[in-house]
C-alpha cells in the first residue's frame, strides 16, 4: 500500500511558498523599526523627541505664567 501525505488546507501553499515566505516574507522585525535602523539613528530620534518634550514644557510654563499675571496670581 502506498502512504499518503497528510492532506493540506486550501491556500496553505507547497515547499516553495514556505521557502519564500520564512526567508524572504517572514515576521516582520521589530528592532529599530520606530526610531531608524541604526544606532546614530536611534539617537537622533531620541534627541529630537527630548527637543520636542522641552519646548511643550516651556510651552505651558509661560502659558502658566501669563494666566497667573493676567488674574493677578
Amino acid at each position: 500500500m502506498s502512504e499518503e501525505k497528510p492532506g493540506r488546507k486550501p491556500g496553505e501553499g507547497g515547499r516553495l511558498m514556505r521557502w519564500a515566505y520564512r526567508h524572504l516574507a517572514g515576521p516582520a522585525e521589530v528592532q529599530g523599526a520606530v526610531q531608524g535602523g541604526s544606532a546614530v539613528a536611534r539617537e537622533l530620534w531620541k534627541q529630537d523627541l527630548e527637543n520636542r518634550k522641552r519646548y511643550s514644557r516651556e510651552q505651558r510654563e509661560r502659558k502658566r505664567a501669563a494666566r497667573e499675571a493676567r488674574n493677578g496670581g
